[in-house]
């Protein structure tokens, strides 16, 4: 079993999503690679986040955006953000952003951005799951088997994270079982967070992507570790509805309504630990079965 370097991991994570300007509108990100061959979808939605937040007032906070993953992009390549201001009314912002690597197109993606205003409010109750006191961390499980997991993403996956995971019904990848097609875990960073509100939304951007795909494999008895598995994010969706903190713990409750065509769908909700519901997610992903050709 590999060494990790011991490092600041979660200020790399705030560099890596800081990202570099190198012209008006355009923005270079380094790339991480957390052993999956291709670049964790998570990490481009946060830089694309970042890059649009970038150009927009500081008033004026991320409400929804819209994504679709084009392309499988290089962990061993920076990406470049183009960000097309598409339209700055009294109310609200608009911003497209196109990730190029090796000059193609990526993702591209759509944010909104909008004044704080008052306003009706309702919300979905959180659902009444175990906090996370008592629970095991996701990196104490993955230590334990650490020899079930690929040789190429062990060293990665046995290494400290910038952001704990608390699953509440973890399955172990050397054993799957088929489960309901729902899933939940706690998280929260690691240390202390900037004050900025947009740093906050593009890091909460970076972690919706954590367990969406696996959750529409669950009934299934697979998990993304399987070699027969192919998995991907096609597209994703987010909404931010009210303020919250990532260095404060917040429950991940995701649940898949469908599977069909190499497709599954998920949607989740982000929860407080008070209970307050701070954004919602939804994402298809692709889960082909190669079943002979394993």
């Amino acid at each position: 079993m590999s060494v990790c370097v011991e490092k600041n991991v979660l200020e790399e994570l705030l560099q890596l999503l800081k990202l570099e300007k190198i012209e008006e509108n355009i923005f270079r990100g380094q790339s991480q690679d957390l052993g999956y061959r291709a670049v964790f979808g998570g990490q481009i939605l946060g830089q694309a986040l970042s890059a649009a937040s970038q150009t927009v007032p500081a008033d004026r906070h991320t409400h929804s955006l819209h994504a679709y993953f084009m392309r499988p992009g290089d962990a061993t390549k920076p990406i470049v953000y183009t960000v097309d201001c598409i339209r700055d009314g009294k109310s609200f912002t608009t911003r497209r952003v196109v990730a190029v690597q090796k000059g193609h197109a990526i993702f591209f993606m759509s944010a909104s951005y909008q004044i704080v205003e008052p306003g009706f409010g309702h919300q979905k109750k959180m659902p009444d799951v175990q906090g996370p006191t008592g629970l095991e961390p996701d990196i104490e499980m993955a230590r334990r088997l650490g020899d079930h997991l690929p040789p190429g993403i062990r060293e990665k996956v046995l290494c400290d994270k910038p952001i704990e995971l608390r699953p509440i019904d973890p399955i172990d990848p050397s054993r799957p079982e088929k489960k309901a097609p729902s899933c939940a875990f706690w998280f929260r960073a690691i240390g202390p967070m900037p004050d900025d509100p947009a740093v906050h939304q593009y890091m909460l951007a970076y972690a919706s992507d954590f367990g969406m795909v696996p959750t529409s494999l669950r009934p299934h008895g697979h998990t993304v570790w399987n070699p027969e598995i192919q998995t991907a994010s096609l597209d994703h969706a987010m909404w931010f509805h009210r303020d919250f903190r990532m260095d404060n713990w917040m429950l991940f409750e995701m649940n898949s309504p469908s599977a069909s065509g190499a497709r599954g769908l998920t949607v989740g909700r982000f929860f407080t630990r008070e209970g307050v519901l701070v954004a919602s997610v939804a994402q298809e992903g692709l889960i082909r079965y190669h079943k002979d050709d394993a």
